[in-house]
C-alpha cells in the first residue's frame, strides 16, 4: 500500500521508479464509489495541478533518461523503455518490446501473492510489428528438410532458454525441462562454459526473434503453398457512383498496384490480384493478358454464390496491366447512369472466398461498401438501432452481431486464410456490430467514412487504402504461446479466431494487429529460473513462403510485492483493461449523442490495437503550436490533457491516433492567423488548413506529417475555434477534465484514491 501511496499521493510526491507510466487519466471507471457526486466532505485547500503526478511528465522523464539510447536485451525481467520514448533496440536473446510488452516484468511466484497483488499478467504480442531501418530485421533459419528443433514433450522451438548438455549430445528444455538428444546434423561441442561453440553463429540460439523455414510438414495437404491474392470488390450502387467514390478508387488502382507488397530481394509482388463490382448482383472480371479487352461475367442467383471463371480472375498486375487499367477506366462509365440502391454483402465475401478456394491460396478482400445490405439474400439485415435501450439492461444486444451467415463466413474464411478489409461508407446505420464481425475475426481492418465526399474525405480515404495494400503481412497464420512451468497462457483477445483452448487463428495477421494474451498460475514459480514465454507463428509469405516467426522472452519472479510493482508497465495494463474495464472512451460511455455505429466501430478498432496506439488514444498529445521555434525539426513538448492548459491567444494540436485538431484560442495573434490561413481577420470559419509559403506553414504542416507517419491510419484534421459548437467535440478529448457524458477529472480521481488508501493504512 505505502507503494501506491507514494504513486498516487497528491502532494507532489515522485513516481515510484522510472518506468511507471503514472495512472493514465481516461483509463478508471467513471462511476466509482464516491465518485465527485459523493465527494462532500470539509473543504480542501485547492490542489496545484503540477504538483500530482502527471503523464506527460512521466513521458518526458523517460524520454530524457532513455531516449536516444541502444536498449539492449540481454538482461532477464528488464523493463523497457516506454512506448513514447524514442530509443533502438539491440536483440540479445529477448524479444524487443516492439514485438511483445508485458503488465509486469515480474511474476509474482505464487497464485495467491498473484490474487493479491491484483495486476493481471499478461503480454500484448504484435507478432508482425514494423522494426526501425536502423535495427536488424529477422534472421531467417534454413535447417532443410529436417526442418526446425523442437523439444519432444512440450513443441517448443529451439531457443537460448535451451541448456546443452553431456557434452552437446543432450539438452533440457527451458520450458519442460524435459530432457532431448540432440540431431547428429545439429551437434555441436560446447565450450568451458557448457555453451554451444557456435553459439552466436546461430540465431535461434543467441536472439530473442528469429524466423524457421518451415518443412512441408507445416504446409495444407502437405504442398508448398501458392502466392497469396489481393481481391478488390467495389460497390457500384447509387451512392457510391453519385459521390464520386468508384472513380476515385479506380484512378487510385492503377498506380497501387505497382506498390503490392514483395518478399525482401524480389524485384516484382508476387501476389495476384482479381475485381469484382457489385449491387443486387456480382459482376465478376476476366483480365487475362492476352485479352484485348476484360470480359465481364455475372452472377444474379446470390443465394448460391459460384466463380464463374478461373482462368483470367486472379493474375498477375504486370503482366496484365493493360487489361487491368482499361477495366478501370470502363467502371465508372458502366455504371455511371445507375438507380440502383439496394446492396448484398455476404454473397460478396462468400465470392472472394470461393474464388480463393478454386485457386487454392489465401489473399484479402478488399470491400468497398456503402449502406446497410437490405436486398434479399443471405446475410441480409434490419436496423435493429434503438436508442431506448442505451443505459439498460439489454443495451449491450445493441454491439453483439446478428449470427448466423456471418458467423459460418467467419469460420470458412480463417480455414482458407481469406482476410476481410472493409472500407465503409455510411450515410446513415449500417450495423457495424455486424458488418465488422467478419473482418475483426479474420485479421482485417475496418475504416469508416461517414457522409463520404471526395473533396473532404478523398486524402483520408487514399491514404488509408494505400497504406491498407503496402503494409506488411502475413496470411494462414497459426499462433501458439507456449510457458514455462508453473503459469500457462489462458485467455486471448484480438482479431482471431479460436477453433480451440490453445491455437490462435488469423486469416491474415500484419504489422498493426496485436494480440493480448492472459496467464495464470498452475504452480508456485521458481525466482532462481523465472517465467519464459515463446510465441510460434507459422504463416505464408506474401511471396508464398511456409515460415514460422519465433519471439521469445524471459520474465523475472518474485515473492515481493514492491519488487512486482516496481516491475509494472502502466501503458501495457492500460492496454488491457480497455478489454475488460469501463474506460473514458466512446465505446463503452452510453450517451445517445453518440451512435451505436460509432460505438460498435471504435469497439472494433481497439480490439487488436497495441500498446503505442491505446497509450495515445487513452492520453492524448495536446501540443501547443503558438510558442513553436520554427527553426526546430522537434515537435513541440506535448502539454497536460486538460483544459487549463489552453490559452486564448494560443494555438493547439490535439492527437489520439483517430482525430485530429488543430484548436484556435479567441484572441489568437492576427499575424500568426494570416500565417496559417492566409486571412487577415480572426472572424472566419477555417475548413482547411492550406500550405502556404512561410516558415509558420511549412512547421506545422511537418508536425502533421510526421504525427501521421507514427500512426495506423489518417487523420482527418478537424478545425475548431474556441467558443464555436464544434468545440463540443474537441473538448471530449481532454481526458484530465470530468467526461462530458459522466466520469470523474483525473485529479478527483487521484483524490478519491488517495483518501481510500489513508483509510486503507489508519
Amino acid at each position: 500500500e505505502s507503494q501506491f501511496t507514494q504513486v498516487l499521493s497528491p502532494y507532489g510526491a515522485q513516481m515510484a521508479g522510472p518506468q511507471m507510466a503514472g495512472p493514465q487519466s481516461g483509463a478508471f471507471p467513471g462511476g466509482f464509489p464516491g465518485g465527485p457526486a459523493q465527494m462532500a466532505g470539509p473543504p480542501q485547500k485547492k490542489l496545484d495541478p503540477d504538483s500530482i503526478p502527471g503523464t506527460t511528465q512521466v513521458i518526458e522523464d523517460d524520454q530524457a533518461k532513455r531516449g536516444g539510447q541502444v536498449y539492449v536485451t540481454n538482461i532477464r525481467g528488464q523493463v523497457p523503455p516506454l512506448v513514447t520514448t524514442d530509443f533502438t533496440v539491440q536483440d540479445q536473446g529477448n524479444a524487443s518490446p516492439r514485438f511483445m510488452r508485458c503488465t509486469t516484468y515480474s511474476f509474482p511466484s505464487t497464485a495467491d501473492l498473484a490474487k493479491q497483488c491484483k495486476v493481471p499478467l499478461a503480454a500484448i504480442i504484435k507478432p508482425f510489428a514494423n522494426v526501425p531501418k536502423n535495427e536488424t530485421p529477422l534472421y531467417i533459419v534454413n535447417h532443410g528438410e529436417a526442418g526446425p528443433i523442437r523439444g519432444n514433450r512440450c513443441k517448443a522451438y529451439m531457443c537460448p532458454y535451451m541448456q546443452f548438455m553431456e557434452g552437446g549430445r543432450r539438452y533440457q528444455c527451458g520450458f519442460c525441462s524435459c530432457s532431448n538428444e540432440v540431431p547428429v546434423q545439429y551437434f555441436q561441442h560446447l565450450d568451458h562454459m557448457g555453451r554451444r561453440m557456435d553459439l552466436y553463429e546461430r540465431p535461434e540460439l543467441s536472439l530473442g526473434s528469429y524466423e524457421f523455414i518451415a518443412t512441408l510438414d507445416y504446409c495444407k495437404n502437405n504442398k508448398p503453398p501458392n502466392p497469396p491474392a489481393y481481391i478488390f470488390m467495389i460497390d457500384v450502387s447509387y451512392n457510391n457512383i453519385k459521390s464520386g467514390l468508384v472513380k476515385l478508387i479506380c484512378e487510385e488502382l492503377k498506380t497501387l498496384l505497382d506498390r503490392l507488397p514483395k518478399e525482401e530481394g524480389a524485384e516484382t509482388s508476387a501476389i495476384k490480384v482479381g475485381f469484382v463490382t457489385y449491387n443486387k448482383i456480382l459482376h465478376f472480371y476476366n483480365v487475362k493478358s492476352a485479352l484485348a479487352q476484360p470480359q465481364m461475367m455475372v452472377v444474379s442467383d446470390v443465394a448460391e454464390m459460384f466463380v464463374p471463371l478461373l482462368d483470367g480472375f486472379l493474375v498477375n498486375f504486370q503482366e496484365s496491366r493493360a487489361v487491368i487499367n482499361n477495366l478501370l477506366d470502363q467502371i465508372p462509365e458502366m455504371f455511371a447512369e445507375t438507380n440502383e440502391s439496394e446492396t448484398v454483402f455476404a454473397p460478396v465475401i462468400q465470392a472472394g472466398l470461393e474464388a480463393l478456394k478454386a485457386a487454392e491460396c489465401s489473399g484479402k478482400l478488399f470491400i468497398f461498401q456503402s449502406s446497410i445490405p437490405t436486398e434479399e439474400a443471405p446475410g441480409k439485415l434490419k436496423n435493429r438501432d434503438d436508442k431506448k435501450l442505451v443505459g439498460t439492461e439489454k443495451e449491450k444486444t445493441l454491439f453483439q452481431p446478428q449470427r448466423g451467415v456471418y458467423e459460418q463466413l467467419t469460420k470458412d474464411c480463417v480455414a482458407q486464410g481469406c482476410c476481410v478489409d472493409l472500407f465503409l461508407f455510411p450515410n446513415q446505420y449500417v450495423d457495424i456490430a455486424t458488418m465488422g464481425d467478419v473482418p475483426s475475426h479474420t485479421g482485417g481492418s475496418i475504416y469508416k467514412y461517414s457522409n463520404f465526399q471526395v473533396e473532404i474525405n478523398g486524402q483520408q480515404f487514399l491514404s488509408d487504402l494505400r497504406r491498407d495494400v503496402e503494409k506488411s503481412i502475413g496470411f494462414d497464420a497459426i499462433m501458439r504461446v507456449r510457458t514455462g512451468t508453473g503459469f500457462r497462457a489462458t485467455d486471448f483477445f484480438g482479431a482471431i479466431y479460436m477453433n480451440n483452448t490453445t491455437d490462435v487463428e488469423m486469416a491474415a495477421v500484419d504489422c498493426d494487429k496485436a494480440v493480448t494474451v492472459e496467464f495464470k498460475h498452475d504452480d508456485t514459480l521458481s525466482e532462481e529460473t523465472g517465467a519464459v514465454m515463446q510465441c510460434a507463428l507459422l504463416y505464408t509469405t506474401i511471396g508464398g513462403q511456409r515460415r514460422l516467426r519465433i519471439h521469445n522472452l524471459s520474465l523475472n519472479c518474485s515473492s515481493q510485492l514492491s519488487e512486482l510493482y516496481k516491475s509494472c508497465e502502466t501503458d501495457a495494463l492500460i492496454n488491457f483493461f480497455h478489454n475488460t474495464i469501463l474506460l473514458k472512451t466512446p465505446t463503452l460511455v452510453g450517451s445517445t449523442e453518440l451512435s451505436t455505429d460509432d460505438r460498435a466501430f471504435h469497439r472494433l478498432l481497439v480490439n487488436a490495437m497495441g500498446v503505442e496506439e491505446t497509450q495515445v488514444l487513452l492520453y492524448p498529445r495536446l501540443i501547443p503550436l503558438h510558442t513553436m521555434d520554427v527553426s526546430s525539426d522537434a515537435i513541440p513538448a506535448p502539454v497536460r490533457c486538460s483544459e487549463e492548459r489552453l490559452s486564448e491567444s494560443g494555438i493547439f494540436l490535439l492527437e489520439n491516433g483517430l482525430s485530429m485538431f488543430l484548436w484556435l484560442g479567441q484572441a489568437c495573434p492576427p499575424d500568426l492567423i494570416q500565417n496559417l490561413f492566409n486571412v487577415i481577420t480572426n472572424v472566419f470559419q477555417p475548413t482547411s488548413l492550406p500550405v502556404l509559403d512561410n516558415a509558420h506553414s511549412r512547421k506545422i504542416h511537418s508536425i502533421i506529417s510526421s504525427i501521421s507517419q507514427q500512426r495506423a491510419t489518417s487523420m482527418k484534421l478537424l478545425i475548431v475555434k474556441q467558443k464555436d459548437r464544434s468545440e463540443m467535440l474537441f473538448r471530449q478529448h481532454l481526458v484530465e477534465d470530468k467526461g462530458l457524458h459522466g466520469g470523474a477529472s483525473y485529479m478527483d480521481f487521484l483524490c478519491y484514491v488517495h483518501r481510500e488508501i489513508r483509510q486503507l493504512l489508519t
